[in-house]
């Protein structure tokens, strides 16, 4: 009869279920030296970066877990802590598109060492960054032998005769013999970390099989050229008059090589006028059968322009006959989407019997991850926070305001969410009236970009503004690679400080 072994091994990622064995196993390890992750926080990070997170277990129960996130390793250099690369716990730092793996834990059940689990962890990450064509895996290595020799060497003089084999480390001696190399010490790095004197050496291993990331064509952009346009409202006679005018435009702005364009709220309202003796209510559904035919034509001028068209909003029904205010993102390859207004003000129930939407988006682009909210959306701070926590670095709000107090609701709140979320958002709005049309009233707009407030910004935050009460357009270049400078290295970093320890934002459906 053969016996059953008794153990069983296997290595797999972790799961947000495994938390309790986590912080068994982390207590055990790191006794006296720090609390463990919360449950939060382990969620939070292997929703960020499931791939780095590695588990073996035994029998089904985990022994051995290791941590792990990606970054862009210019933006902290060989001085940094372990509280910034964690982003404070919140593990914000993970880019997707950084160089490195950054190795943050590391450890395995005491029960369990002699059997070289440790080493199983650390070969298994080798192998993710070579899948992952990552320059190499960098971390902060413990140095819990140095308390014993602290009163006699510097921390340089230890970790040199540790490296040398003058002395035995119980973990950098371990990382050493793992091909890893030392790059620097870094000086107060995990100040609970007692016995390490609060020191830690940067340890690297270099993949040999990384290929520089040339992207020749088809990758995403760094820089994007955004044309904004302020339309003035005027009669049609027809759809296709209407369309003509909207080609206008798009035609211009891509002239400029722009990669976006950005037309207001409630884009094609002037055509409402072809609906006379009905009521505002009647008038905004009938306007609404010109939508399907009025995003085919955006999506044609998308590709034939080579640009991608932020088709303002327009009246839309959905498959149950509701009427929603909605925002059509017409992509240069050919594909769409789209964000309803979520909030809809007082005056576009009564008069036009509009109802919100229930979904908010984070649109990808070839030039990265926008939202769009439509005009009243952008006075709510959780939409935009809510659109940042998932990658969001360019915010586009249509907006339609009768007066100059209407409008500096928007713009003011606009220049908050930029701020609040270091992100650029752009406004598009209308100018002038269409006469004897019910509700068409008056338009006020000064259509602009507003940028964070940091010394890499214009000195006010604006990168750009229109004249006031004209039909006109805007052009300028957004260079996104700032934003992310900004929320790992800004004077204040509003996105990375949140208290999630305190307080949290979340979508009700729990997306």
């Amino acid at each position: 009869m053969v016996e059953e072994p008794q153990h069983k091994l296997a290595t797999r990622h972790l799961r947000v279920d495994d938390y309790e064995a986590l912080r068994d196993i982390n207590d055990r390890v790191y006794h006296g030296v720090g609390t463990p992750w919360t449950h939060d926080e382990i969620a939070a990070l292997i929703g960020h970066f499931p791939e780095g997170q590695i588990c073996i277990e035994d029998n089904g129960v985990p022994v051995a877990i290791a941590l792990s996130l990606i970054i862009d390793y210019s933006l902290f250099g060989s001085r940094h802590s372990y509280h910034q690369i964690t982003g404070n716990g919140t593990f914000r730092t993970h880019d997707p598109e950084g160089d490195y793996l950054y190795g943050i834990e590391v450890f395995v059940d005491p029960e369990y060492q002699g059997m070289r689990l440790g080493r199983r962890l650390y070969d298994t990450r080798k192998e993710l960054a070579e899948n992952l064509n990552l320059k190499g895996i960098l971390l902060g290595g413990r140095i819990p032998g140095y308390h014993e020799h602290a009163k006699e060497m510097s921390p340089q003089q230890y970790i040199l005769k540790v490296k040398n084999r003058e002395l035995h480390d119980p973990v950098l001696t371990f990382q050493l013999s793992n091909d890893f190399h030392v790059r620097s010490l870094l000086p107060d790095y995990w100040p609970k970390d007692h016995p390490s004197r609060g020191h830690a050496v940067l340890l690297e291993w270099l993949n040999i099989y990384y290929e520089k990331k040339t992207r020749l064509i088809g990758g995403a952009k760094s820089v994007a050229r955004l044309g904004v346009v302020q339309w003035q409202m005027r009669r049609f006679d027809s759809f296709d008059d209407f369309m003509q005018q909207v080609e206008f435009f798009v035609d211009t702005v891509s002239d400029y090589q722009a990669d976006i364009v950005l037309f207001p709220e409630l884009l094609n309202a002037p055509l409402i006028h072809t609906y006379e003796g009905n009521n505002p209510a009647e008038a905004m559904r009938k306007l609404a059968e010109y939508t399907d035919d009025m995003r085919q034509a955006m999506i044609d001028m998308a590709l034939a322009y080579n640009i991608n068209i932020v088709a303002g909003s327009v009246p839309s029904l959905d498959d149950s006959d509701r009427l929603r205010n909605v925002s059509f993102l017409c992509r240069r390859d050919g594909t769409w989407d789209s964000q309803a207004k979520l909030h809809i003000t007082p005056e576009e129930d009564a008069h036009w019997r509009f109802i919100g939407g229930n979904q908010l988006k984070v649109f990808d682009t070839d030039v990265g991850k926008i939202g769009i909210l439509i005009c009243y959306d952008v006075e709510f701070p959780e939409l935009a926070r809510l659109q940042t926590l998932k990658g969001m670095k360019l915010l586009l709000v249509p907006y339609w305001t009768d007066t100059k107090t209407g409008y500096l609701r928007v713009r003011r709140c606009a220049q908050a969410r930029a701020i609040e979320n270091e992100c650029f958002v752009a406004i598009s709005g209308s100018v002038g009236n269409i006469p004897k049309v019910e509700t068409m009233g008056i338009q006020y707009s000064q259509s602009a970009v507003f940028t964070p407030s940091d010394f890499s910004f214009p000195h006010d935050a604006i990168a750009a503004e229109a004249t006031p009460g004209i039909e006109t357009t805007l052009v300028t270049d957004l260079d996104l690679d700032m934003i992310k400078e900004l929320r790992a290295l800004g004077s204040v970093r509003n996105v990375q400080s949140r208290r999630t320890d305190l307080y949290d934002l979340r979508w009700l459906d729990g997306s």
